[in-house]
């Protein structure tokens, strides 16, 4: 909200580095570097989410792939002050992850292993809702690696509608934004939506080992009341967002029948 805020309101000189880059950039630096220590994840997220905004926000390309250097570089110095002084207890389970992620061990890779029987079983249809044998064994069956289960009780082609909705929400708001004459409302709808959809796509990678384990939710499905929650406050800002660009167009049309 904050970014999409400040873009807005700095369109008249969004290329000036000075006046609309440095007070965007240093914020979100600050927030990404607090939230850093306790999730990475979340951090990435956020970050994502503010280079995807600032791109459509028109800042200059340049400006974006220094943001993308800057942040790259305080994540690497984070890790090397955190060796130096002997805080590395986020930094060994990301790399416990990572090397779950990437070995063979089977004690090592016992979640991503069930996730695979999940999937296995799951096959083209599925097994029907309610029969799934692997949420008694896979660990977080009802968020972390609720994808897999829902592979294994609605197969690939629940699978892959699944996805397909995630897409036409993303491509849906942004073919509404598109007729927005509002810059707040535009960004701050397409950010809650990236938002969503990334952290859906990050939760799939990982329910079918493409990607080492997060932590991060599928919007929507997932179980917890932090994520109902944020998704609820996200989408309703988008509906709300839409309802206005409706609402304009509207306004607009009898305006020109009037004429």
């Amino acid at each position: 909200m904050f970014v999409a805020r400040m873009l807005s309101k700095k369109q008249d000189e969004i290329k000036s580095f000075k006046s609309a880059f440095l007070p965007v950039v240093i914020p979100v630096l600050i927030v990404c570097a607090l939230i850093l220590p306790a999730n990475f994840s979340t951090a990435a997220v956020v970050f994502s989410s503010a280079i995807y905004l600032m791109f459509i926000g028109r800042i200059s390309m340049k400006y974006i792939a220094a943001m993308v250097g800057i942040g790259i570089a305080a994540f690497m110095l984070f890790i090397v002050i955190s060796m130096a002084i002997g805080h590395t207890g986020r930094i060994e389970t990301w790399k416990a992850r990572i090397e779950r992620f990437s070995g063979d061990e089977a004690a090592d890779n016992y979640q991503s292993d069930q996730a695979k029987i999940a999937i296995a079983r799951g096959g083209l249809i599925g097994v029907f809702p309610g029969n799934s044998v692997q949420r008694n064994f896979l660990p977080h069956p009802y968020s972390d690696f609720i994808f897999a289960i829902i592979i294994e009780e609605y197969g690939f082609l629940g699978a892959a509608f699944l996805i397909s909705l995630y897409l036409l929400l993303f491509f849906r708001v942004i073919r509404f934004i598109h007729h927005s004459p509002m810059a707040f409302g535009t960004l701050l709808a397409a950010g809650c939506t990236f938002m969503l959809v990334f952290q859906a796509l990050i939760n799939m990678a990982v329910a079918v080992n493409l990607f080492p384990v997060t932590g991060q939710p599928l919007p929507f499905l997932s179980m917890g009341g932090t994520s109902i929650w944020f998704t609820s406050i996200a989408l309703g800002i988008v509906l709300s967002v839409s309802r206005q660009v409706e609402k304009e167009k509207k306004e607009g049309g009898a305006e020109l029948a009037a004429a």
